[in-house]
């Protein structure tokens, strides 16, 4: 039986130069008393893109740590508290978007009463249209990052706008939509082709791959813009790529690249945006038998492995064309952490583990190695 679940997402509103218009309607949708939510780098964007409503907020939030650190999410939550907060504005990557749903959920835990979000991303990665948030925790000696899905959290209003990623550092928009491509590839888990999610994911693939692969080289976002090498309306494909990748998230689940990408980022720090980026090829050809012939649709020539195979040369080529990194040694991390890597997979995510086959322990270890 398939099925398809939807979240209580009210509108997306998107386009060139949408922003002001629609965050001067934000009382339509039940949006009072925002706190906004975002980091020191984006604080300049802040004031520049939200001038017309900063003295409708009621205070500003800024630390918040990659991974999204549970302290973190403690002192956003109280701040929201002490100032009488009934809604967030989130400006920022997934970080924040996922910052901004946890203390949503936590609120509601203290307080009975979930607080409605709306995004505004500067990054591809697709969070803001789902339900899934990660919270790093110290357990002990050892920080583990948990995963939630609370589907009251999915931002209600989301606003995309070119304008947004304009400055947003090339390595981090980059690497960012590899991981919309992550979501857009393992959703297909346990689907089928048929299923509304593959449609769009393949489309919002080729999306991607499509502005991707002219992206110019050693170019800072902002300078390509003004040099002309990619238009703002690029910049929207980019954007809307991300929608389609991630546009059922309640009616999927996420697989082996994610997981280890969980680990790598909450427990060891790997940038949350650059983990898909080491982990996604390798993983579809060693998981391609569990897929099938799922991943035709992202190339309807070929079926079964090849079509696999296919995928995981085309993302590989594109990432060596934007110079993004493949490997765990190129961004410094420990070969002897692998280790670790692998019991924390295997205690936590034992079903993922398994798409790996028969004998998918020691597969496990033949894949991280791989990722070295």
């Amino acid at each position: 039986m398939q099925k398809l679940d939807f979240l209580p997402q009210e509108k997306v509103i998107w386009g060139r130069n949408v922003l002001a218009d629609a965050m001067a309607a934000l009382g339509r949708h039940g949006i009072v008393k925002p706190m906004l939510f975002t980091v020191e780098p984006l604080e300049a964007l802040a004031k520049e893109m939200l001038a017309a409503v900063r003295s409708d907020f009621v205070g500003e939030f800024m630390d918040f740590p990659p991974h999204v650190p549970e302290a973190a999410v403690n002192n956003a939550l109280r701040a929201c508290e002490d100032t009488g907060a009934e809604s967030i504005v989130a400006l920022g990557g997934g970080s924040v978007l996922d910052a901004a749903k946890a203390v949503s959920h936590f609120h509601f835990v203290r307080h009975g009463r979930y607080l409605p979000i709306v995004a505004l991303p500067t990054t591809l990665s697709g969070s803001e249209f789902s339900h899934y948030f990660g919270v790093t925790e110290i357990v002990g000696e050892t920080k583990f990052k948990r995963s939630y899905a609370v589907r009251e959290t999915a931002p209600r209003l989301v606003i995309i706008d070119p304008e947004l990623i304009r400055g947003t550092p090339r390595a981090l928009l980059l690497s960012s939509a590899v991981k919309g491509i992550d979501h857009a590839v393992e959703g297909m888990r346990l689907i089928e082709a048929d299923h509304p999610h593959a449609i769009l994911a393949a489309s919002g693939v080729r999306r991607f791959l499509a502005v991707l692969h002219r992206w110019p080289s050693n170019v800072e976002t902002r300078d390509a813009i003004d040099r002309g090498f990619v238009s703002l309306e690029d910049l929207l494909q980019l954007q809307l790529a991300a929608w389609q990748c991630y546009f059922f998230p309640a009616s999927v689940v996420y697989g082996l690249s994610h997981r280890i990408g969980h680990i790598l980022g909450g427990t060891f720090g790997v940038p949350h945006s650059i983990t898909s980026c080491i982990t996604l090829a390798p993983v579809i050809n060693a998981c391609a038998p569990f897929y099938g012939d799922k991943f035709k649709v992202f190339n309807d020539k070929v079926t079964g492995l090849e079509a696999a195979a296919q995928l995981s040369r085309e993302i590989a080529g594109a990432l060596r064309l934007l110079g993004l990194p493949t490997k765990l040694r190129e961004i410094g991390f420990d070969r002897a952490r692998l280790s670790d890597v692998s019991t924390l997979l295997l205690e936590n995510y034992p079903r993922e583990v398994n798409d790996l086959g028969a004998d998918a322990s020691d597969k496990l270890t033949s894949l991280l190695e791989s990722l070295w």
